[in-house]
């Protein structure tokens, strides 16, 4: 039984203020097992990172040494370093916390009286809850009113069969779940079928599944491809660092006698071969490139759809709310054959023909509809018939009968105060209207041509019918009323304004857009034409795919971009015959049945305004406001993350080469030592800083939506990449090299020489964290680009320089002397020299 009108009215629910306080009270409805990651434990996972090791044994190595001011200066690198590193993982926290929170199951509550969709870790006790098909129960709670209300407590049961809920007589005691008929709900169990309203009991670890440890451990999350190549990049390049590191202790050792310098020595080429910039640039990239899509309203839940984003070439997209504004306008009206326009923004009444088509419509609709359909048939209504007996304010509800999958139609029977018959008043598709009715062939025939015609129009069309009952007992079943057709219902949902221009964008970046829905034909070819999708009057039905084979539906996919009167369980066979045609698909989604397509799909892309829980749970991204124009920004972006990663792995690459080569040349040939730890360090300082933040932040190029998907097996470190990095990072090696080798040739001392190779290098470094910021473009337009951190890192970068070489404390720690303007203006023209003709190649390729 659903509880009387009067009593809704009343479920307030609690107030605001009175949820706040029970948080403070009770806490947060979540598990005790979701923890997050302690301050500690982030301190412990940044100081045991190779680089500030190698740091630590140098600074060990130079106290034995009794040389306490280079130990003291290498452990406060540490500390530096340290800092930096923990802010960065302190930064990536926070921000993955705060995704967390944006991904966490939701739930539908009444506060202040007013509904309200929250987070469900902020449900509270003796909160009203709302529960529809396909949402998750976001806390324990007893059942007030429903209809038709099923729910699957597999999670706590193991029984796959859903069991049936009722009502609250305010006696029962609460039991465990599993069995029928009772009217508790349980957290974290699925609504599979009706909906009804529950009033919470027990949250968080006072749950049933918090009683029985069903909680999230520790998330182990799956290697991607990215990780898995930075990972191997990072294992050959400590192979040949240890190895090298070996051969410097031993060259040194035998040629100077020193094992304990050479063993120094040995450390520095380690810190300078260790691209230890490789994870952590990879973690920021994907978790900064998470938020930056999030501020586009698309929450990325899992970190490899950032990859898979830019290789995407096919989007299949729902109509309805996606490529529209789900704002339905009733339009049109049918009866008898004739066709009625309607505006309410016109104050001109409805002919009398059409009132019992209104009047039956709301009658078959919620008295305080949620569903924007009903709104706007009660809004049209009360604007036109508000004085007149087709409003029926004081009748009451006293069965529904729901939608099933062997009939899409749904009934209301109502009693009024004054009549003996129950009246009944169906709504829902028109051939289900029309089966409830008994059409004949012939008015069947009739129906479907005026189907057409309002589908034609970009209609979606819904069949309104009526029936008389005797108070009797009701029946069962829907089919057992002597219903009467009584006309067509027409409603527009008006395409939205960025569609046309963001598939127009889609088509230019050699991705292909299909729209599926569950509208007729011609209401699909209609908004297909309105949009721009390519051959938009050519279109596959439901029908037509449950008639084919797998092969059969990969060959007809191949040009067709609209698929009408599609069910949701149809979706799966699209995604796998375009996966099986060699396409990477990105699938949009709402519904419990979306899941299966949503999973196969490489980008699941659930709905976040409307799309149930279990369709979030198995997408990679959800789509916070419904709008396609998100997912093609999130397209560029993904694109922008990919090629921004490329850049920075291949100036770390680079500029490890030089770095590198003055640790192990000089030992080589038997020269002064140029770079020491401390030296490595500092270079680290500016090396992390635009990884993390200047290509993180670079703009996109202007045409990378007019570039073809990329390859989803293409590597990020191809052999182009490596060629082109390895010959900067030569180029600046041979040049510093040159310059060190020209100041001891012109008698300069150790120190004179290190300070003029180390101020090249450095200078050579913001050449190459500059001229690597975009292959095609030249160092004006990079300049000219808005990217602050990219300032931040050049501008720090020489005050630091500055710094360690006219302060005298530290000019002595990093063992230097004082360079003239001349000295620099040599350093500077040197760095330039080192980098001109990988800036001549772009300019010759952008003339060509």
């Amino acid at each position: 039984m659903i509880l009387a009108e009067k009593e809704l009215q009343e479920m307030r629910g609690i107030s605001e203020k009175e949820a706040s306080a029970r948080i403070r009270e009770q806490g947060y409805n979540e598990l005790p097992s979701q923890k997050k990651r302690s301050i500690f434990a982030i301190f412990f996972h940044v100081v045991k990172e190779p680089m500030l090791l190698l740091l630590l044994g140098s600074g060990l190595i130079y106290m034995s040494l009794g040389e306490l001011k280079d130990a003291l200066m290498l452990l406060s690198f540490v500390f530096v370093v340290v800092g930096i590193t923990f802010y960065q993982e302190r930064k990536t926290e926070r921000t993955l916390e705060a995704l967390r929170d944006l991904s966490s199951p939701r739930a539908l509550v009444i506060r202040d009286g007013a509904q309200k969709r929250i987070a469900g870790r902020e449900v509270v006790k003796d909160d009203i809850i709302i529960l529809k098909e396909g949402d998750r129960v976001p806390a324990d709670a007893v059942v007030l009113s429903c209809s038709n209300l099923s729910v699957d407590e597999s999670l706590l049961t193991g029984e796959s069969m859903p069991v049936r809920k009722g009502e609250w007589n305010g006696d029962d005691a609460v039991k465990r779940p599993g069995g029928d008929d009772l009217p508790f709900v349980y957290s974290g169990t699925l609504v599979v079928q009706g909906r009804g309203m529950a009033k919470v009991t027990s949250i968080g670890s006072h749950t049933e599944m918090g009683k029985i440890g069903k909680a999230l451990q520790n998330i182990r999350q799956e290697d991607t491809l990215l990780k898995k190549e930075t990972a191997k990049i990072v294992r050959n390049f400590s192979i040949a660092g240890g190895i090298l590191c070996l051969l410097v202790i031993i060259v040194y050792g035998l040629t100077r006698g020193n094992w304990l310098n050479g063993i120094l020595s040995g450390l520095t080429l380690s810190m300078a071969m260790l691209p230890e910039e490789f994870p952590v640039v990879l973690v920021i990239f994907l978790t900064m490139g998470a938020w930056r899509i999030s501020k586009s309203r698309v929450l990325t839940r899992h970190a490899p759809a950032i990859e898979s984003l830019g290789a995407a070439t096919v989007l299949c997209t729902d109509k309805t709310g996606t490529l529209t504004l789900n704002a339905m306008r009733l339009a049109t009206l049918c009866v008898k054959g004739r066709y009625y326009d309607i505006d309410t923004k016109d104050s001109k009444p409805l002919p009398e023909e059409v009132h019992d088509l209104i009047e039956f419509g709301i009658l078959a609709s919620q008295k305080d509809p949620f569903d924007p359909i009903e709104k706007e048939v009660k809004h049209v209504g009360e604007f036109y018939l508000w004085d007149s007996e087709h409003i029926h304010k004081n009748w009451r509800l006293v069965r529904e009968y729901p939608l099933s999958k062997q009939l899409l139609a749904l009934s209301h029977a109502w009693e009024s105060p004054d009549k003996q018959n129950f009246v009944i008043a169906a709504k829902g598709s028109p051939e289900a209207i029309g089966d409830l009715c008994h059409f004949s062939k012939a008015r069947q025939d009739e129906l479907m041509k005026d189907i057409e015609e309002m589908a034609g129009r970009g209609l979606r069309v819904l069949g309104v019918a009526k029936a008389v009952f005797k108070k009797t007992d009701l029946p069962d079943w829907q089919h057992d009323f002597t219903f009467v057709f009584v006309g067509l219902l027409g409603f527009i949902d008006p395409v939205r304004s960025t569609v046309p221009t963001s598939i127009k964008e889609a088509h230019g970046a050699g991705v292909r857009v299909i729209m599926i829905t569950g509208d007729y034909p011609g209401t699909a070819t209609h908004i297909a034409r309105q949009i721009g999708l390519k051959n938009p009057d050519r279109y596959i039905t439901g029908t037509q795919i449950e008639a084919m084979d797998h092969l059969q539906l990969r060959e007809h996919i191949k040009a067709i971009n609209v698929f009408a009167r599609v069910v949701p369980e149809q979706k799966l066979a699209i995604v796998n015959a375009l996966k099986a045609n060699g396409e990477v698909v990105a699938m949009t989604g709402d519904g419990v049945n979306d899941a299966p397509a949503l999973k196969s799909a490489n980008i699941g892309i659930a709905m976040g305004e409307r799309g149930t829980d279990v369709a979030r749970e198995a997408s990679e991204l959800v789509l916070l406001n419904d709008d396609f124009s998100s997912i093609v920004h999130a397209v560029k972006l993904g694109r922008r993350i990919f090629d921004n990663l490329k850049k920075a792995i291949a100036y770390i690459f680079a500029i490890h080469v030089p770095i590198a080569g003055m640790s192990f040349l000089p030992v080589l040939f038997g020269l002064p030592i140029p770079l020491l730890p401390a030296h490595i360090a500092f270079l680290e300082l500016i090396i992390d800083p635009a990884c993390s933040t200047v290509f993180e932040a670079c703009p996109e190029d202007k045409d990378i939506m007019k570039k073809p998907p990329r390859d989803l097996s293409e590597s990020l470190f191809n052999r182009k990449t490596f060629i082109f990095s390895l010959l900067q990072g030569v180029s600046v090696l041979a040049v510093v090299f040159a310059v060190y080798v020209f100041a001891l040739y012109i008698e300069k001392d150790e120190f004179q020489a290190r300070t003029l190779a180390f101020t090249t290098l450095v200078f050579a470094n913001i050449m190459m964290i500059m001229t690597n910021l975009s292959w095609s473009k030249n160092l004006i337009w990079i300049i000219k680009s808005k990217n602050k951190a990219l300032w931040y890192v050049v501008f720090g970068a020489v005050g630091a320089l500055a710094l360690v070489i006219y302060v005298p404390a530290l000019r002595g720690l990093f063992h230097f002397s004082v360079l003239h303007p001349d000295d620099l203006l040599i350093t500077l023209l040197s760095a330039i020299a080192s980098l001109a003709w990988f800036e001549g190649l772009k300019f010759f390729k952008l003339s060509s």
